[in-house]
Formats: structure tokens, sequence, C-alpha cells
């Protein structure tokens, strides 16, 4: 089903605005969670980014793909003091249109010096980070990713299966990709300058994310080199531990996946003019 068949609704669930007394040092961050079935999740990880204290304010833009549960009703709710914003699937469309859904409707709002910052909805990665990530930002990086593989990340919570798949994962597309910097590249966590997006949109716009499972977060960063990013890691240490929605990670299909766009970026031509 192509992205535009599905509804997808944007409303703002609770805005506070900043006091005119504060003195921006940095934009907005802008939060999109793409989210399947996490009723469970979602209300503490609203509340964890309530208690963030960001000088830019903070936008959260939750993509509920056509869930069975009360994610979207979770998300309507919200927490008090947080903007948060609903877009909606109909239909489960996947991770890869979540995600471009969620990318979308916050390019829409976000201004020049924004950070377009991309979470897992299951709790699992911990918003405290979001902080040190806009200041990488700040400091020159155009994507920051949270990794569980440079010194002080951590993936010792997750199932032996899904680490061995991400560890895997990473060692081949180190050794084959032309991305210099990168140890995770499959980690969900990550920040963007919502800038270097808007270049992106602009050559790809549709086609930014065109893989439909995890292997869209690899698809992303392969599109963005192009663009000549600075890339930034920090560490994650992953909390599987406060999971309480099944995974959606099929470990067969999924490599799979990850071996189908290494073919198509090998096969791929780079775009004909500078990003």
């Amino acid at each position: 089903m192509a992205l535009e068949e599905a509804e997808v609704r944007i409303r703002p669930v609770s805005v506070v605005p900043l006091s005119g007394s504060v003195t921006l040092t940095c934009g907005r961050a802008h939060v999109v969670l793409p989210a399947f079935n996490e009723e469970g999740s979602l209300p503490p990880l609203l509340r964890r980014l309530a208690n963030l204290s960001l000088a830019g304010g903070l936008t959260v833009w939750v993509v509920d793909d056509g869930s069975s549960d009360e994610t979207a009703a979770a998300a309507e709710r919200g927490v008090d003091g947080l903007d948060v914003r609903l877009v909606r699937h109909v239909v489960n469309l996947g991770l890869g249109r979540a995600l471009q859904s969620g990318l979308r409707a916050a390019l829409q709002v976000a201004g020049e010096d924004d950070v377009v910052v991309v979470m897992d909805a299951d709790d699992t990665h911990d918003p405290g980070l979001i902080p040190l990530l806009q200041k990488k930002i700040a400091a020159g990086a155009d994507v920051v990713i949270c990794s569980r593989f440079v010194d002080g990340g951590d993936d010792t919570t997750a199932p032996m299966g899904r680490r061995m798949l991400s560890r895997g994962a990473g060692a081949v597309f180190r050794h084959t990709l032309a991305v210099d910097g990168v140890r995770d590249f499959t980690s969900g966590f990550r920040a963007y300058r919502a800038t270097l997006l808007r270049r992106a949109v602009d050559h790809w716009g549709e086609r930014l994310v065109e893989e439909q499972g995890f292997a869209c977060m690899v698809e992303l960063l392969l599109k963005l080199r192009h663009c000549d990013p600075v890339i930034a890691e920090v560490p994650l240490p992953l909390r599987y531990d406060r999971k309480q929605s099944v995974s959606k990670l099929k470990l067969r299909r999924t490599m799979g996946q990850y071996a189908k766009l290494l073919m198509r970026d090998r096969l791929s031509p780079a775009p004909f003019r500078k990003l």
C-alpha cells in the first residue's frame, strides 16, 4: 500500500509555550517515535521525555503504524507539559513507512537550527541522551548515532539472537560500505540535523525511505552519506529489560532485508549532482 493511501492525521495533544524570558542557544528537538502495539511502553517513555529540560523545547511525534491496541490512545492522552503529536496509519505499513511519515511530519514544522531525533517507542532507549545529541549537532555533527558498540555502550540486556544479528550486520557493513566512523549501523536511536534531512528529501522525495523493515535505518544512513555528513557516535546502554511489548524483529527476514539492501546499494548509481 502506498503511503498516500494511508490516513495520516497530525493532532497536537498537549502544547506548552516556551517562556519568553528563555534565551535559546540551540534549536528545538523533534523526537520521532514509530510505534506498533506499544500501549505499555509508550506512557513511561513519554514521562521520561517530559522530564527533559531542553533550552530549545521538545516536540514528540508518535507514529501509530496501524496498532491493534491502545497505542494511539496513549499518545492522545500524552503527558502534562509535553508537546505530543499523533500521526496515524490506518493499517500497519511497516517501520520504514512509519519512519518516513514521522520525518515528513517533523520537517514540515522544523526550523533551520532544529534537530530530529528518532527513537524506538518500546522504552529501551534513554531520552537522557538527547541533550548530548544536541550538543554534538551544535558542535558540528550532522548525524549522531547512539551506539552499542563504542566504549560505554552496552547491549547485554537484549536477547542473544538480536545481539548476534546487530553485531554481525555491523561487522559486514563496516567492511563493505563507505561510511567512515560508524560502528553501529542498525541502531534505531539517532539524531539528524534538520537541514541535512531536507537536502536529502529534496533529492529523494518519497523514496528517501523505501525499506519497510528494520533495514530502513541502514538505508537512510546510506542515502545521507551522499550529502557528505559529519557523523559522530555516543555510547548507548540499551535497556531491553524495560521492554513491555513483543519484539517485531524477525531474524531471518531482517537478514534477508540487509542482504538485499547491500545488493541494491552496490547496483544503484550515486546521485548525479552534489547534494
